[in-house]
């Protein structure tokens, strides 16, 4: 099941894609402007889906939301979860990641929910005296579907609703400037998502292809990041057995599992990201966002 969010004909609507994604038919869901996370809240209490209500639609004549518009609370983010990207950063500022090593837990922090945007909406560039440095980091995204507290490693996929696509939109600059990553990853606009949940059912996220093209202003297409989510040092249960540890997770919570090589600091100069460049991030059995950075 594909659970998605739209606009079309001056309303917001939550409903359920086909397996194709070419069709989206809505739900009788009431309030959208929360996007699909009443249905998550409502799948979590057993409940069936809405009866279907209003006119099923060619995905190409909407413009599909974020599915979750407006998260309930920041979104955890998951760094340095695959080997080749620590390699990478280790020779950049970030140096204490040596040869790729890595720690004996995950390196978790938070975006704002503000930096959520639709999967084909513009990403806004802060001004040069904010930042000069963005980047792109291309991401599966594990939707909570069952709350808790305390998971263990065992359990953790039974806590799975779904997946979805991010991109770690990043400030490097700030990021480095302020020794923790909180500021540099949350500014406005900053986590195109989408373009719908594909729920667990459907899509194994512990082994899919993540992959990432960026298309500098006037140039030619670059497949900069490609790799599989079976490579991911700490796996989805571990995940979520770690951001559940003394910490209540949700219905609606959303976990970013980490980017692969081919982020644009691990170049040689570094590639930052500048007005009119876009970035395509592909998910395999979920689907693709495409946004345009602008000033």
């Amino acid at each position: 099941m594909r659970l998605a969010c739209w606009s079309w004909g001056g309303r917001d609507h939550v409903g359920v894609a086909s397996p194709c994604g070419r069709e989206l038919t809505p739900l009788a869901m009431g309030d959208a402007s929360r996007g699909v996370l009443p249905l998550v809240e409502a799948l979590a209490r057993g409940e069936p889906l809405p009866r279907e209500s209003g006119t099923r639609l060619p995905a190409e004549v909407v413009r599909l939301r974020a599915p979750l518009p407006r998260p309930r609370r920041n979104l955890f983010c998951v760094g340095r979860n695959y080997r080749a990207h620590a390699e990478e950063l280790a020779g950049t500022v970030f140096r204490s990641a040596k040869g790729g090593e890595v720690g004996e837990w995950p390196i978790v922090f938070t975006k704002m929910p503000e930096t959520v945007v639709g999967p084909f909406d513009p990403v806004r560039l802060p001004g040069r005296a904010v930042s000069e440095q963005i980047d792109y980091e291309s991401e599966l995204a594990v939707v909570i579907g069952r709350g808790g507290r305390d998971i263990p490693r065992s359990r953790a996929m039974d806590h799975v609703l779904g997946y979805t696509v991010v991109n770690d939109v990043t400030a490097r600059d700030v990021q480095v400037r302020h020794q923790q990553w909180d500021l540099g990853k949350s500014f406005d606009t900053f986590c195109p998502m989408g373009p719908w949940i594909v729920t667990a059912d459907e899509l194994d996220g512990r082994d899919t292809r993540v992959r990432g093209w960026v298309t500098p202003a006037g140039g030619n297409t670059e497949l900069r990041q490609d790799g599989r989510t079976r490579d991911l040092i700490f796996d989805i249960p571990t995940l979520v057995e770690t951001c559940s540890r003394g910490i209540t997770l949700y219905p609606g919570d959303v976990i970013a599992t980490g980017t692969p090589a081919g982020v644009g600091m691990g170049f040689s100069p570094p590639r930052w990201l500048s007005a009119g460049d876009v970035v395509r991030v592909e998910v395999d059995g979920l689907g693709a966002i495409e946004n345009r950075f602008e000033a």
